[in-house]
């Protein structure tokens, strides 16, 4: 009987005291997304659809380079927005930004229409530049990949509102462990990886949020 007592006052008071102690501990502790590249490339010299200034800086930016073949390659924009835009658009700071050479903004615009049936686009956002504009942002990434002739990438990028690319340090797959980017070629990528990526982002700010609440 004492045995019995001892087994519920365990799972009543005792359980819940570790797992808070638990809790206090995984919060201090933390892991961030490690940052990569510090101060990428802004870009405000590329033009906007409605010739509004864009900026990476204050906000966390999903960054991608389509190319001229959208036919192609808005099955990547299709991918990241089912399993990243739709899930995290409503985070304040949040916006998806994609490059395009200029000559792109009426492929620009179906796809969006394609994309707007069933989701809120007002921070998705389509920018367009010469090739040399666009590789300047690409390079100013300074990741181990390159763009191909026609301004094209299938990796998808996170930047924070520092303007830093976040990515991973010790992922299995890449090269030398360092993860720049996330293939949105195919699905596994971007629901494996990029998505607890930027939930581990999000849940940075937000810690860090409540801290200075705290403070103040």
């Amino acid at each position: 009987m004492k045995s019995k007592k001892f087994w519920v006052l365990f799972g009543l008071f005792i359980l819940p005291l570790v797992f808070y102690i638990l809790l206090l501990t995984g919060t201090n502790n933390f892991a961030k997304l490690p940052v990569l590249t510090e101060k990428v490339s802004d870009i405000g010299h590329l033009t906007t659809e409605d010739n509004s200034q864009l900026t990476l800086k204050g906000k966390i930016s999903i960054l991608c380079f389509l190319g001229v073949d959208l036919e192609k390659s808005q099955t990547n924009a299709l991918t990241l927005n089912e399993k990243i835009y739709k899930r995290f658009h409503q985070f304040r700071d949040f916006q998806f930004i994609v490059v395009l050479p200029y000559g792109m903004e009426e492929q620009a615009q179906e796809l969006k229409n394609k994309i707007a049936f069933a989701t809120d686009m007002s921070k998705w956002k389509f920018v367009f530049g010469s090739a040399e504009d666009i590789n300047f942002v690409f390079e100013g990434l300074k990741t181990n990949y390159s763009l191909n002739s026609i301004s094209y990438s299938p990796y998808a990028f996170i930047i924070d509102k520092d303007m830093h690319l976040r990515g991973r340090k010790n992922d299995e797959d890449a090269t030398n462990g360092i993860l720049y980017g996330y293939s949105a070629e195919t699905v596994a990528p971007i629901h494996k990886k990029m998505v607890d990526d930027v939930k581990v982002l999000m849940a940075e700010y937000r810690l860090a949020l409540k801290k200075n609440r705290r403070e103040i």
